[in-house]
């Protein structure tokens, strides 16, 4: 089991920049990485996931070309990179994970460790 700790969130004006960092209690090798966020009165959004043994990364298309999603399994640690930010990306943001099976999908799983989430606020 791994758990999972949210740092980095904050209040940003809407085309501002902001990084998240997620730190896990153990390695990170055998498991698909996420993040995901959730607005109050909407439903949980998946927004990027990247593979473990090669950083492969997919993205929802809300924040493809402006989100980037990494992973440095040495520091146990995963980041969103989040540039030019809109007020819709206010939401409270949450990493996950859930183990490899080895087969290249980390995108369509269903993440089992969650962290407790990081506030971003994105003002007009």
């Amino acid at each position: 089991q791994v758990q999972l700790a949210e740092f980095g969130g904050g209040s940003v004006q809407a085309g501002g920049s902001l990084k998240l960092s997620c730190v896990a209690s153990g390695y990170i090798n055998g498991y698909c990485m996420g993040w995901f966020r959730q607005a109050p009165g909407t439903e949980r959004e998946g927004l990027a996931t990247v593979r473990p043994e090669d950083s492969v990364a997919d993205y929802a298309d809300s924040v493809k070309g402006r989100f980037t999603i990494s992973r440095d399994n040495a520091k146990s640690t995963v980041y969103l990179q989040m540039d030019n930010l809109e007020p819709e990306d206010t939401a409270m943001y949450y990493c996950a994970a859930v183990t490899y099976q080895y087969d290249g999908n980390c995108a369509n799983r269903d993440y089992r460790y969650w962290g407790q989430g990081t506030q971003v606020a994105v003002s007009s």
